[in-house]
């Protein structure tokens, strides 16, 4: 099998000739540039400029050498854009190394930090000396949601939403769907790995970033009619972003990406109740209607403890999530397996990155992550990924042992 075909088979609940392995993807399986450096110098790879594409999250564009090296299947829609050299802009990672970032991202210097700010120059970001990631640093409905405020007017106001991602800003010109046609039809001419095209389409996130956690919570909970019509009013922005998305690299994807981070380490963050009645529906007509546009299969981003919330999960149209944090409350992998490896693909789980990874050593590693793919391969459903992006701090020997255990038996 090549390697889309090897992950739409397991998509499909088909064993596939080999377990299928995603690194970096998407933006919750990639690995940061400082940990990615040192698994280059530790394999003996030349250097290669680390081009940074999230600089929010610090997460590296992987090189097609270790792409290669591990068997890698998967590839995110956006390594087909920024492929120039003047794309890329000099900065420096929080270890002091340097790096390139894309032109559009321009964080600021103030003090002992860096700055995001929006186009009104509001401080919307922050990355303090001595974090790893930028941080929130405001929420444009925390004093609550003027009756006759838009979502879409307060978007760039807020850091998840208004920092640019490939193709920049080239895809918001007025020839923005061109640009990323023309990409897309040329990264499938010429990779063979399964394309992940990252959408969004966030709803209790969305919330989240613009009331705050805290706010978003009382107003689902106090206030359920003034939160089902923020949710119909972002769902109604989401679908009409899809048709022009999808309009235009439907043909060239095999998976979109959707994220709404719904659990926690002990559970999920809402009751099944609210999510069966708030917030399935919309995941519902959103899940339809891009298998409507496009012959994809639809994957969710989804953090934490979401056993409660898989059967609507399922029934609403979910064919698989990331990144099956197998450390959280229910979600043991084999448990998940017996009862829902039927109806849902499991695209993670494949290494511990809470415990395991950054503290066992490389033999525990193997042993984990073969235990682990023993569990979730029979019968296909499931693509290899650690649950998670690789953290900075994670020894190269550790990354190389659980990349090379995965199909090792």
């Amino acid at each position: 099998m090549n390697p889309r075909e090897r992950v739409l088979a397991a998509l499909n609940h088909q064993e596939p000739d080999r377990v299928p392995v995603d690194l970096s993807g998407h933006r919750s399986s990639g690995i940061s540039p400082i940990a990615y450096a040192r698994l280059r110098e530790y394999l003996g790879l030349p250097k290669m400029p680390l081009r940074v594409y999230d600089v929010v999250q610090q997460l590296v564009i992987v090189d097609d050498d270790v792409l290669d090296l591990f068997g890698v299947d998967t590839i995110e829609l956006g390594r087909g854009f920024a492929l120039r050299d003047e794309d890329w802009r000099e900065w420096v990672l929080p270890n002091g190394a340097p790096c390139l970032i894309p032109i559009w991202f321009r964080p600021e210097r103030e003090a002992s930090r860096w700055i995001l700010r929006s186009p009104s120059g509001r401080i919307i970001g922050q990355m303090p000396d001595g974090a790893l990631y930028f941080e929130q640093t405001y929420h444009p409905y925390a004093d609550g949601k003027p009756v006759d405020s838009p979502v879409s007017s307060v978007l760039d106001e807020n850091m998840w939403t208004g920092t640019a991602t490939p193709p920049g800003p080239l895809g918001s010109g007025p020839d923005g769907y061109r640009v990323l046609a023309e990409g897309a039809k040329a990264l499938r001419q010429r990779t063979d790995r399964a394309i992940i095209g990252l959408f969004g389409g966030n709803l209790l996130e969305m919330g989240q970033f613009l009331f705050r956690n805290d706010n978003f919570f009382l107003l689902l909970a106090g206030d359920p009619e003034q939160a089902q019509a923020f949710l119909e009013e972002i769902t109604e922005m989401h679908l009409a972003n899809l048709e022009k998305y999808l309009s235009a690299v439907g043909p060239y994807i095999d998976i979109i990406l959707f994220g709404d981070d719904l659990g926690m380490q002990t559970g999920p963050q809402i009751s099944p109740r609210m999510y069966h009645s708030l917030f399935k529906p919309y995941h519902e007509r959103m899940w339809k209607r891009a298998k409507e546009l496009a012959p994809v299969k639809v994957m969710l981003h989804c953090c934490g403890g979401i056993r409660e919330l898989l059967p609507d999960l399922i029934d609403a149209g979910l064919d698989t999530f990331n990144p099956v944090q197998i450390a959280s409350s229910g979600m043991d992998a084999r448990g998940l397996k017996d009862d829902f490896g039927q109806e849902i693909a499991f695209w993670g789980g494949g290494c511990d990155t809470q415990d395991i990874l950054p503290n066992a050593s490389p033999d525990e590693v193997r042993k984990h992550v073969r235990e682990q793919v023993q569990i979730l391969k029979p019968g296909g459903g499931f693509i290899f990924q650690q649950v998670h992006n690789i953290q900075a701090d994670i020894p190269p020997e550790n990354i190389v042992a659980m990349l090379e255990s995965v199909n090792s038996q």
